[in-house]
């Protein structure tokens, strides 16, 4: 992954949105990672594949609880409700 320093993609953001439509690029700040810019297209593939992680899981959660595991299935709720 390309990485650029926060001054070089404010100083060259141009640049960057054309080379962020063929791969993520890391911006770093004082040496470390603070940011990951994407395309549009990877971050609407990025939430697809979260919403389709949190049907499945829906998904088994309500699977245990219908199965008798309720501690599973609330397990869920729990995580869902507290943001995991």
């Amino acid at each position: 992954m390309e990485e650029l320093t926060a001054n070089q993609a404010k100083t060259q953001f141009d640049v960057m949105l054309s080379k962020v439509q063929g791969a993520p690029i890391q911006i770093n700040k004082n040496g470390k990672p603070v940011a990951v810019v994407v395309s549009n297209e990877d971050y609407e593939s990025i939430e697809k594949l979260k919403l389709e992680l949190l049907k499945s899981r829906a998904r088994k959660a309500m699977d245990d609880i219908q199965s008798g595991y309720f501690s599973e299935g609330k397990r869920f709720i729990n995580e869902l409700c507290s943001g995991k």
